[in-house]
């Protein structure tokens, strides 16, 4: 009997015993993963956006702290420039200082040396005039102004009030007609009183040593009266040579006597007058006088029309 081979037996391997909890999947999963997941996926994200991993509070923070050692930072080299740089700005200023010293005393010397000049043209100018016209040519210089001189006259001061405004309204004349401070004294203010005193008999008039003349002119700079272009300030003392009681009340009863009055009265300017027996005005600088002389043939003329 042919008997078919016989094979190996197989082996089966044992079955896997079933979990207990197979049937709670969802439980199990969730219980073995928890949020670890979700953690990795948040920082993943984040990670892949560029945030770092500290938190924002903290972040912030740090930033704060960056800025404001940046800060200190700006403050400390500032300081140090400017410490080191304090001494170069003091020393340019000093330099300046100085500068400035030696350029006034040089102009202070040059007026000096122009002073002196004038003296000397005016003394030679009264030397010729003595020379050629005697006593004629002595009235001419007296009345000219290019000689000094003394007599009788008066003192009149005027002052600026004591509270000048630095500003007006608009609404008085003086104001209007281009004085923006009315408490005071005006370079027009002081062509009044200087022709005031002419009409009123005076001789000779200087303000503040200045001798005036025909020629002379006052005007106005700023704040500033220029009596030929030389700048005066107040108080101004004007001096006339005359008959000095009659000369005063001539001209306080005048109409520029009752305009300074009126600004005495209105605006608070300051003004004195008193006859004094002796004045000293000295020789305006630099004044040319030239007297006329007939031709020979008016000469002859007037000699044949005499005879």
């Amino acid at each position: 009997m042919c008997g078919m081979p016989q094979q190996p037996p197989v082996r089966s391997s044992p079955a896997r015993p079933r979990r207990p909890d197979a049937s709670m999947s969802l439980i199990t999963n969730v219980m073995d993963h928890s949020l670890d997941d979700g953690y990795a996926e948040a920082a993943a994200r984040r990670k892949s956006l560029g945030e770092g991993g500290l938190p924002k509070t903290l972040r912030a923070k740090l930033g704060l702290a960056g800025g404001l050692v940046l800060a200190a930072l700006v403050v400390t080299v500032g300081a140090s420039q400017a410490h080191v740089t304090a001494p170069v700005v003091a020393k340019e200023r000093q330099e300046l200082i100085d500068r400035i010293d030696r350029e006034t005393a040089a102009a202070d010397k040059l007026e000096s040396g122009v002073d002196r000049l004038r003296e000397d043209v005016g003394a030679r100018q009264r030397a010729a005039l003595r020379q050629t016209g005697g006593s004629k040519a002595d009235l001419v210089s007296l009345l000219s102004g290019a000689t000094a001189v003394h007599g009788p006259g008066v003192k009149l001061v005027v002052n600026d009030a004591k509270e000048a405004s630095t500003g007006g309204d608009g609404t008085n004349p003086r104001e209007s007609a281009g004085f923006s401070d009315t408490g005071r004294v005006r370079d027009r203010d002081m062509q009044r009183v200087v022709n005031g005193l002419w009409a009123s008999g005076a001789e000779a008039v200087s303000i503040n040593g200045q001798r005036l003349t025909a020629l002379s002119a006052i005007r106005a700079a700023g704040d500033a009266i220029l009596v030929d272009n030389r700048p005066l300030v107040p108080p101004y003392t004007v001096l006339a040579v005359g008959d000095g009681r009659k000369l005063s009340t001539a001209f306080q009863n005048s109409a520029d006597g009752l305009y300074l009055h009126a600004l005495q009265d209105n605006f608070g300017i300051r003004t004195a007058i008193s006859a004094e027996g002796d004045v000293r005005l000295p020789a305006a600088p630099s004044v040319i006088v030239r007297t006329a002389q007939p031709s020979a043939e008016q000469a002859e003329k007037t000699e044949k029309g005499t005879s």
